[in-house]
C-alpha cells in the first residue's frame, strides 16, 4: 500500500517523537506535549504539582535525566543513555560511584531469550537506579571484555516538580463527551507508546475539520496510571459527562483490531466498537482489570463507559516492552486502518439515528418514487438493497447500526440511503438514539 497524506503525517511525528527520552514526568513528556500542539493548536497542557493526591495516589516527584552511562577501567562507555533511551532504568535515582562486577552487576536487566534486544524497566514508586543492555553486551561484560571497576554515573534530578498532561477539547453540540486517550510516558517504543499517540493526532485533526458534531470530543494524552487518575481528581464532574470513551494504544504493530470491551460490557461503545472491529476481521475481547488506562475509567468509583483498541495487546508480541518495538515494527496501513475504524465508529456515534417506515402495509412501491430501476434485473442494486433493509425494519425502535448489523449493509451506505428514502416521503427521522448509560 502506498501510504496516503494520513500515513505520511503519522509516520512523521512518530520519528520526531521516537528520541525522546519521556517518563511520568519531566521534561520529555513536556516536550512530547509541545510537539503535539504544534499539531493540535488547541491543545492545553495542564500541570499538577509534585505531592497532590490523587484518590488513593499521590504525584510523584518529577524526574529528570541529562546523562547516564557505565563506563570499564579504560573510559569506554559500554552502556549509554545516549545510544538508546531504553538503556536507564526509567525513574533511576541520581549515582556517580565507582563499581566492581559484582557490585554493579545486581543493577543490570538483560533479555536472555532475545540477546540483541534492550528492555524498559522502570522505578516509579520505589527508589532505585539500573541499567539495560543487551544479554550480548551482558556476556561481553561478564567474560572480562570490558575490565572493571566501572564508573557509574546517573545524571538525574529528583524532586518537587510537576506531572504534565495534554488536553483537547472538540466542542459539538451537545456538552456531552466522547473521550478519546493515549498515554506519553513511554520513552522510544513505537508501537506500545507512540501509535496510538500519532492515530489519535490524526483523528483529532478529522473531527475538528467536520462542519458539524453532535458529541463534543475530548483528547487526552497523559502519562499511564497516575496521569489519567490526577486527570481524574482534577475533574471530578468528567465521569458524568463522558457518554462514550475508548483509549488507544499499539495500533501499529501486528496482528488484527482488537476491541477491549468495558467492564459492564454492554455500553453502546462496547456494540458500535466490536461491530466496527468484527467487520474488519478483528477481535473482541471481555473486560480485565489489567491493561493501559481503560482500568482507571471504568473502575467502581467512575464506571464510565471507557473502552479499549490496539492490536497485539500488550504482552502478547515479543517485542513488547524492548527495543525491538521501534519504528520499523509499527506500518502505516495498520496505523491508517486504526484510523479508518475509529472515523467508522465516530460516524456511528454521531448519525445513528431512529427511523419509522411511513408506508408499513407491505413493501412501498419504490419504483413510482424512481427509486428502483425500470427496467429490473437478475439483483437489486446495493443501494436498493439497503433501502429494503431500512424499510424493513424501521419501526422507530430499531436503530440504523442495528439495521447495519442485522444486515451486513456498510452504516454509510444506509445513512446515504435512509436520506433518499426521507425525501420521498416513505421514512419518517425519529431522530437520535437516546442511549442510556447508566
Amino acid at each position: 500500500m502506498t501510504p496516503s497524506a494520513p500515513d505520511t503525517a503519522m509516520r512523521t511525528l512518530m520519528e520526531r517523537l521516537y528520541p525522546v527520552c519521556r517518563s511520568i514526568t519531566g521534561e520529555g513528556v513536556r516536550e512530547t506535549l509541545d510537539v503535539l500542539r504544534e499539531k493540535l493548536p488547541a491543545l492545553e497542557i495542564v500541570s499538577v504539582p509534585s505531592g497532590t493526591s490523587a484518590y488513593d495516589w499521590t504525584v510523584n516527584d518529577e524526574w529528570n535525566v541529562r546523562a547516564a552511562y557505565v563506563a570499564d577501567s579504560t573510559g569506554r562507555r559500554v552502556v549509554d543513555l545516549a545510544d538508546h533511551t531504553l538503556h536507564l532504568v526509567s525513574y533511576s535515582v541520581p549515582v556517580r560511584a565507582t563499581l566492581t562486577w559484582d557490585e554493579l552487576r545486581p543493577h543490570l536487566h538483560t533479555l536472555p531469550d532475545h540477546p540483541d534486544w534492550i528492555p524498559y524497566r522502570t522505578s516509579y514508586y520505589h527508589r532505585d537506579w539500573g541499567f539495560c543492555l543487551t544479554q550480548r553486551r551482558y556476556d561481553e561484560l561478564a567474560d572480562g571484555r570490558y575490565p572493571g571497576p566501572y564508573e557509574v554515573v546517573v545524571d538525574a534530578t529528583l524532586g518537587p516538580g510537576v506531572l504534565n498532561y495534554g488536553e483537547l477539547l472538540v466542542p459539538g453540540e451537545s456538552n456531552e463527551e466522547v473521550l478519546v486517550t493515549s498515554h506519553v510516558c513511554h520513552p522510544s517504543l513505537a508501537n506500545d507508546n507512540l501509535a496510538g499517540i500519532a492515530v489519535a493526532v490524526a483523528l483529532a485533526q478529522r473531527i475538528s475539520a467536520q462542519l458539524r458534531r453532535r458529541w463534543s470530543y475530548r483528547f487526552l494524552f497523559a502519562p499511564g496510571t497516575i496521569g489519567s487518575i490526577a486527570w481524574l481528581a482534577g475533574n471530578p464532574e468528567a465521569p458524568a459527562r463522558v457518554r462514550h470513551g475508548i483509549v488507544l494504544t499499539g495500533l501499529g504493530g501486528p496482528g488484527p483490531l482488537v476491541y477491549k470491551r468495558t467492564r459492564r460490557g454492554d455500553r453502546r461503545i462496547d456494540d458500535v466498537g466490536a461491530g466496527v472491529v468484527e467487520g474488519r476481521g478483528g477481535e473482541v475481547r471481555a473486560y480485565s482489570p489489567y491493561g493501559y488506562d481503560e482500568r482507571q475509567f471504568n473502575a467502581i468509583g467512575f464506571d464510565m463507559p471507557v473502552g479499549r483498541l490496539s492490536r497485539t495487546p500488550h504482552g502478547e508480541y515479543p517485542e513488547y516492552h524492548t527495543s525491538a518495538d521501534d519504528l520499523d515494527l509499527v506500518s502505516d496501513s495498520r496505523m491508517f486502518e486504526a484510523l479508518e475504524a475509529l472515523s467508522e465508529v465516530v460516524d456511528i456515534l454521531e448519525n445513528d439515528r431512529l427511523y419509522r417506515n411511513l408506508v408499513p402495509h407491505g413493501e412501498p412501491q419504490l419504483g413510482k418514487r424512481g427509486l428502483y430501476p425500470s427496467t429490473g434485473g437478475r439483483n437489486a442494486s446495493a443501494t436498493v438493497m439497503a433501502m429494503l433493509w431500512i424499510l424493513a425494519y424501521a419501526d422507530g425502535e430499531t436503530s440504523l447500526w442495528e439495521i447495519a448489523r442485522r444486515s451486513e449493509v456498510g452504516f454509510p451506505l444506509l445513512k446515504e440511503s435512509a436520506a433518499v428514502l426521507c425525501k420521498a416521503g416513505v421514512l419518517a427521522d425519529e431522530g437520535p438514539v437516546e442511549d442510556s448509560f447508566r
